[in-house]
């Protein structure tokens, strides 16, 4: 019954294009941005092999501000997909 109510309310599936991509890379650009004026201690134990290239951050920062790109670029694709933009 549960997964009939789920399948019913579902919508059509989102295609991957380069706008999306797009979209998602913009997000993390700006997850990066905002991370590096905001963490208090960027640099935290353990330290990633080549730290310059990751903009100084550690391995918490690199990981937190990924997932916090992830989480905005998703919103920002399903929010478009829901208005029919995709």
């Amino acid at each position: 019954m549960l997964t009939s109510t789920l399948l019913a309310a579902a919508t059509a599936p989102l295609e991957w294009t380069p706008s999306i991509g797009l979209i998602m890379i913009t997000a993390n650009l700006i997850a990066i941005v905002f991370a590096k004026f905001t963490i208090q201690y960027p640099n935290a134990e353990p330290a990633l092999p080549a730290g310059n290239f990751f903009g100084g951050f550690g391995l918490p920062a690199v990981l937190a501000t990924a997932a916090f790109g992830h989480i905005l670029g998703v919103g920002i694709i399903l929010g478009l997909h829901y208005l029919g933009r995709f």
